[in-house]
């Protein structure tokens, strides 16, 4: 007979965000017709920049005719986003890296969660916290997180508590680990950082042996020079790191689906008995070529056009408007009392709930008093408690619609 994964049993019962849906739901069903403003799930709302637009078009009629028709592509992704990442992402900041160690894929999300399949199931895992719960949940799913105490958290997993009374940096452990998972500009809390913070990570893994997963999705958003936008800007990171990046926030690609993915050629990790030390890019390379059939022609050609000077500039103003969204959230809420993180290098805030108020309280108070829709921050970990995100890609009508109930209201 069938037997099934049970480390799938060990999952909360559903996603984060589908408990947020259906207690939006259930709102709707005893308030109906009260107009909702989410500004809950992190999803964009502006158009296409009109570059990639006009390349997707023009990639489709190339689908139209046999002389320039594309079938499956390279796994890998085709040369020419590549070599545009290359020129435009990494040369720039003074970074060096060849064609084979970029990997296209259909968004940075399956990537994170993949990951971890090249890598054995009993390796110990350090995540900072609260966290995007895509990294732990992948590593339950797999049994590498070990087993949830009463309190939520995991057996094999150590939490790196990022708060206010830390800036929200999370604190060098004192223990080795071997694989640990960093997002910055980080979700959700929205905070950075610096340079000489993030050697600090890069020395420690250097010494322990330890593998960095580096998610680089909103770097696009970075406003502060001293915030680095690759972990390879830090030298020694190709021998400890993995960075992954996505085009769903940096152009609006949420619905068209396309990222990358670096694993450096430097980079190795051990076999059980020690004596041997693997590449893990071909490793990565032939899990793609066998679960992975390469990204859409047609995505990757809007990809690419993100990078000619229109594109540069269209996401440019694209991500102005977002910025533009969480500088008046911010101040709006600041001027109302409240205590609020990030949305300085990064499209969220992280909105410290009033004293006493639990996430879920306080996501409910919003939602029935000033019918705004945010994510509880226990959602994203213990550390999260107490506080709930906002994220700034709604329509700027909407946002300061919502600051304006909030202040009325809450």
């Amino acid at each position: 007979m069938a037997l099934v994964n049970e480390h799938y049993l060990k999952l909360p019962g559903s996603y984060l965000f589908s408990d947020i849906a259906k207690k939006v739901n259930m709102f709707k069903v005893t308030h109906p017709g009260t107009e909702l403003i989410r500004l809950g799930i992190g999803d964009v709302t502006r158009p296409l920049p009109e570059a990639c637009i006009r390349a997707m078009h023009k990639a489709v009629d190339d689908m139209a005719q046999a002389e320039t028709f594309r079938g499956y592509g390279p796994e890998q992704g085709y040369d020419f986003l590549i070599e545009a990442i290359l020129k435009h992402d990494f040369a720039p900041r003074g970074v060096s890296l060849s064609p084979s160690e970029v990997f296209i894929n259909d968004g940075a999300k399956s990537d994170t969660g993949n990951i971890g399949e090249i890598l054995r199931w009993d390796n110990s895992m350090g995540v900072t916290d609260p966290v995007y719960p895509v990294y732990v949940d992948s590593n339950i799913m797999c049994g590498r997180a070990g087993q949830r105490d009463g309190n939520g958290m995991w057996s094999n997993v150590t939490y790196l508590p990022c708060t206010a009374e830390n800036d929200f940096i999370p604190r060098i452990p004192d223990k080795r680990i071997d694989i640990i998972y960093l997002c910055y500009p980080n979700n959700p809390t929205g905070t950075t950082l610096t340079k000489t913070e993030l050697k600090k990570w890069v020395d420690y893994a250097l010494a322990n042996d330890t593998l960095i997963f580096f998610d680089a999705a909103y770097e696009a958003y970075i406003r502060e020079d001293h915030v680095p936008h690759s972990i390879y800007e830090i030298k020694g990171a190709k021998r400890c790191a993995i960075e992954f990046r996505s085009f769903s926030k940096t152009a609006g690609f949420t619905g068209v689906r396309c990222g990358y993915t670096i694993v450096p050629k430097e980079l190795t990790a051990f076999t059980l008995n020690g004596d041997e030390r693997v590449p893990l890019n071909p490793l990565w390379n032939r899990r793609q070529c066998t679960k992975f059939n390469g990204t859409s022609y047609i995505s990757q050609r809007g990809a690419e056009a993100i990078y000619s000077p229109e594109g540069k500039q269209e996401v440019k103003t694209v991500i102005d408007y977002y910025m533009e969204n969480a500088r008046l959230m911010r101040e709006g809420l600041q001027a109302v009392g409240f205590k609020v993180y990030g949305g300085i290098n990064a499209p969220y805030l992280w909105l410290q709930a009033p004293a006493g108020t639990s996430s879920w309280r306080f996501f409910e108070q919003l939602l029935y008093e000033a019918h705004v829709i945010g994510t509880p921050g226990v959602g994203f970990g213990p550390s999260g408690e107490g506080y709930l995100r906002l994220t700034a890609f709604g329509k700027r009508e909407d946002c300061m619609e919502a600051m304006r109930r909030i202040k009325n209201k809450i």
